[in-house]
């Protein structure tokens, strides 16, 4: 059995419209957590500490991406993440094949996205709203704005409180959820030939260096 590669709503997204900095800003963020912190707050400081970095023309882009990697944990709660990417397929995974797939999944996005430094042209990002969900997430509603005028790019930032820390645990792009576009590709595989097969294909893809769009989910 084969598995295409094929492009992801959300991977399309991305490229289309240039803006792989979202993934950056959520993935890959650096500021100093603090206890005081709102949800508003958590995306503005990480916004300005991923920011920083890459307007720092004294770093390579080697030293761009480690530096942005090595900080890589502090916003995004990779845990959760997987859960709601595999939701009742969680619970078919030995925990030891649990601990691989956030393990991967976390790489492969790290992968792809944290090539992209040099794709940087000054977008910034801008907080436009908030809300608070019914279940006591908050979603925090922001724009990138591109410094040549193009189409804003709209972002929304569910953040959900681990003790006294608030943490992303999705990011919808122009309306496509990172969570909803990861479960209707891996729910397939997992479905059909188990959780071992999806985790074969992550370290497969992994230890290639693909980027995300061709993460397998379906027969060629």
């Amino acid at each position: 059995m084969t598995y295409g590669c094929h492009q992801p709503p959300l991977f399309v997204a991305v490229c289309r419209t240039g803006t792989w900095l979202l993934f950056a800003l959520s993935l890959f963020s650096g500021a100093t957590v603090k206890a005081t912190e709102n949800p508003r707050e958590v995306i503005e400081r990480t916004a300005d500490a991923v920011l920083a970095v890459l307007r720092d023309t004294s770093l390579t882009s080697d030293e761009k991406r480690r530096r942005i990697e090595d900080i890589a944990s502090n916003r995004f709660d990779f845990d959760t993440v997987a859960k709601l990417v595999l939701a009742r397929n969680w619970k078919r995974l030995s925990p030891e094949q649990q601990a691989r797939f956030v393990q991967e999944f976390r790489k492969h996005l790290s992968l792809t996205y944290g090539r992209n430094v040099d794709q940087y042209s000054d977008e910034r990002a801008e907080v436009t709203g908030e809300r608070q969900e019914a279940d006591g997430d908050w979603t925090v509603k922001t724009r990138i704005v591109r410094p040549q005028g193009g189409e804003p790019v709209l972002v929304d930032y569910r953040l959900r409180k681990f003790g006294d820390q608030w943490k992303v645990i999705d990011v919808i792009i122009e309306g496509t959820s990172l969570v909803a576009n990861f479960r209707s590709q891996f729910q397939e595989i997992v479905s059909r030939d188990g959780p071992e097969k999806l985790l074969q294909l992550l370290e497969e893809k992994n230890s290639r260096g693909e980027p995300l769009g061709q993460v397998p989910g379906r027969k060629s």
